[in-house]
């Protein structure tokens, strides 16, 4: 069977024949030639509509997917259109190619979905191109992607942000969590109340007030939005950022107290205790349960600070929202004379908060930023993997292409 025959079952086009097949000068790669079809009108690539001939450009090439090893070029000679329409001379429209791109629309999709297994570098080296070429790709299928998605319908969402630089850069992650449909909608620079609204934007008034529930932390450029925004939707705060902020309180008890025997001369105690007063128990091992046992027998602020941490964890086991809210007012109230200052902290900041914690219990704790906190790792993964990202360009597109679950473009053949 010939490349041509194979070309045609697989890579075919209306108006257009491959002409002929051939070995490169240096017989490391494939020129196939493509020549309009007998009759055929160019199609003017500004409105899309077939277009009298102008005149005829010099060949181009257009790389194709590499074949057993070797690469294959498309070469085809571009023809110019005095289209009535746009009113000026304009180069036609091609099946196969997006623009001033070099590589098929075939090729780009081929290596974008590489480039969601592997990194953008390993890519370009798998299949001897460049790393721009990969990034035209990617950006390509993204840019298909977000033209053609369809938003709605929207029940919850989750907003969080993470860091991707240094120097306190972050980006607001905005994503779909609902129970069958997880995706990455929107991604924004910074976590300011500009960027967040920026979301809103996109998606317009109608689809937001239609949303249900929102996930997100305390982070108050979150709360103000989503207030503005999303006012008919039940609001939930996130329970992993409050056992956070928590274990933060306590680990700065731990630090204050700790420099301060070591400043009297006292004996060690909470030296290398930090992971033992940390982590849940039952994640320890069976040593490091017999060592917190003992450290519990002394009359400590961090030990105080540790029971506190540990009671409100049966805050979660509730299902009334009633009952949670009794047994939060009481934490709240024993933790405010308890005397640790970064303890009463959190409880003033729960009582604050208070209706937008229960409104876990009120959605019938059937949505949590869990899911979210799973997509952020996912988001940190695709970062980690590329060492990082030299552009917010290239990083924005990164996220996308692993995270939204955009459509693709449709080939006429599937090349795995």
């Amino acid at each position: 069977m010939e490349l041509i025959t194979i070309l045609n079952r697989c890579h075919r086009f209306r108006g257009f024949v491959y002409h002929q097949a051939r070995f490169s000068s240096d017989g490391k790669s494939i020129e196939v030639s493509v020549r309009p079809r007998k009759g055929s009108p160019a199609i003017c690539s500004g409105c899309h509509r077939p277009a009298s001939g102008y005149d005829q450009l010099p060949e181009r090439r257009f790389e194709f997917i590499p074949f057993w090893g070797f690469l294959v070029f498309l070469l085809y000679s571009m023809r110019r259109v005095d289209c009535g329409r746009c009113g000026a001379v304009i180069v036609e429209e091609v099946p196969w190619g997006d623009g001033k791109r070099t590589l098929t629309k075939a090729y780009m999709l081929y290596l974008a979905r590489w480039a969601r297994r592997l990194s953008w570098k390993e890519t370009a080296e798998a299949f001897r191109t460049s790393w721009d070429k990969v990034f035209d790709a990617v950006e390509h299928v993204v840019t298909f992607g977000l033209a053609h998605r369809t938003l709605a319908p929207i029940d919850a969402l989750g907003v969080d942000e993470i860091q991707y630089s240094k120097g306190h850069k972050y980006l607001t992650l905005v994503y779909q969590i609902d129970p069958g449909m997880t995706r990455l909608l929107w991604i924004g620079r910074e976590r300011t109340i500009e960027s967040f609204q920026g979301f809103f934007t996109v998606i317009g008034d109608e689809l937001a007030s239609k949303i249900v529930f929102v996930c997100s932390d305390m982070w108050q450029p979150y709360l103000r939005v989503i207030r503005e925004k999303c006012s008919q939707a039940l609001h939930i705060l996130d329970r992993f950022h409050i056992v956070a902020k928590m274990n933060l309180a306590l680990d700065d008890v731990r630090a204050e107290e700790s420099n301060r025997m070591r400043r009297e001369g006292r004996v060690p105690i909470l030296k290398k205790s930090r992971w033992l007063l940390l982590r849940r128990e039952h994640n320890l091992k069976d040593a490091q349960r017999f060592r917190l046992r003992d450290l519990l027998r002394y009359n400590l602020r961090t030990v105080r600070a540790y029971l506190l941490k540990e009671a409100f964890q049966q805050l979660w086991d509730y299902n009334s929202p009633a009952w949670a809210g009794k047994f939060l007012d009481e934490w709240c109230r024993q933790t405010m004379r308890s005397r640790i200052e970064p303890m009463k902290k959190i409880a003033r900041s729960l009582r604050v908060h208070r209706e937008l914690i229960l409104n876990y219990f009120r959605a019938q704790k059937l949505l949590s930023s869990g899911v979210v906190e799973g997509l952020n790792d996912k988001a940190k993964v695709t970062m980690r993997k590329a060492y990082g990202f030299r552009t917010f360009r290239v990083l924005e597109l990164a996220l996308y292409h692993s995270l939204a679950k955009l459509p693709e473009p449709e080939t006429t053949h599937d090349f795995f």
